[in-house]
């Protein structure tokens, strides 16, 4: 099992029917995985404390999954040993009045965290041709005619367009983009759904709504697959992670973001010449 196997980046075609949703690894090599998860958060801790001191580029986290599919303990779990201070958390929910007045992308733009820091998406502006275009919503848009006066298939592939252009122009100006699709198979989704029904601490977590995009499913695999493959580039890829096993979902995950935090090649800012020549002085003084 290698990363790689899960990357798409324009290279090949992504095929949801083919793309597994577990990898079927025995339990009992689950502390195996967990020791190489927590070894993957130390680098990460590692690398992000060269990213926050160096200043020069952003990276920009997102999650894309179905209800269930165990985005916010992902974040929580991946991403719990990194500086808060050098992270930024978004959820992207319905939209609001305001932003609704914006282009899609604008939320999205107003979020993107300063350079030498790290923005995590739970969702993100990918709703806009996952949601908006399994429920049509592009229909009560409030915009002129000529922006909506065209076969919806063909909307979604100008929309496929300007997320392109939108991440080159990202990382033409100092963002790395790590695009985790978390890839719930509908057996174990029902079983999440189950297990929130039956624990009381989490009955807040489950919604009659839920089912309703559930019976949608087939809908959703082929806006998945569609965006996926509209969007997929070498500086802006997807990884479809198998999401039915936790664990081993949190180590692909941990690796995916190593690997994006190892291409920064971040550095510590050195000090000139003088300034080294004056730690010295400085030493005097306190040790005085």
């Amino acid at each position: 099992m290698k990363l790689e196997d899960f990357q798409f980046d324009g290279s090949k075609k992504f095929k949801i029917k083919d793309a597994p949703t577990s990898l079927h690894i025995d339990k009992d090599k689950r502390p195996e995985y967990e020791e190489k998860t927590e070894k993957n958060i130390q680098k990460m801790i590692s690398l992000q404390d060269k990213l926050y001191a160096d200043g020069r580029e952003g990276v920009v986290i997102m999650f894309q999954a179905m209800d269930a599919a165990g985005k916010d303990s992902t974040i929580k779990h991946v991403m719990s040993g990194l500086n808060p201070q050098g992270v930024d958390v978004y959820s992207f929910k319905q939209p609001s009045k305001e932003e609704l007045a914006h282009d899609y992308l604008w939320r999205a733009i107003v979020h993107l965290p300063e350079r030498g820091k790290i923005g995590l998406f739970n969702r993100s502006y990918y709703e806009d041709v996952l949601v908006v275009r399994v429920h049509e919503l592009q229909k009560t848009y409030k915009m002129p005619e000529r922006c909506l006066d065209m076969d919806a298939d063909d909307l979604f592939e100008m929309r496929f367009r300007q997320i392109r252009d939108f991440e080159r122009y990202i990382y033409e100006n100092g963002y790395r983009l790590l695009k985790v699709f978390l890839n719930v198979g509908l057996d174990e989704q029902k079983e999440r759904f189950l297990a929130r029904i039956d624990d009381e601490s989490k009955n807040w977590k489950f919604s009659a709504g839920d089912l309703d995009e559930r019976d949608l499913w087939p809908k959703y695999m082929d806006a998945f697959e569609d965006a996926i493959n509209g969007t997929a580039t070498k500086h802006a890829p997807w990884y479809a992670i198998p999401a039915d096993q936790k664990w081993v979902t949190r180590y692909l995950v941990s690796e995916a973001v190593v690997k994006t935090l190892e291409a920064c090649d971040s550095k510590y800012p050195e000090l000139s010449d003088e300034e080294k020549a004056n730690l010295g002085t400085y030493k005097a003084r306190l040790q005085a």
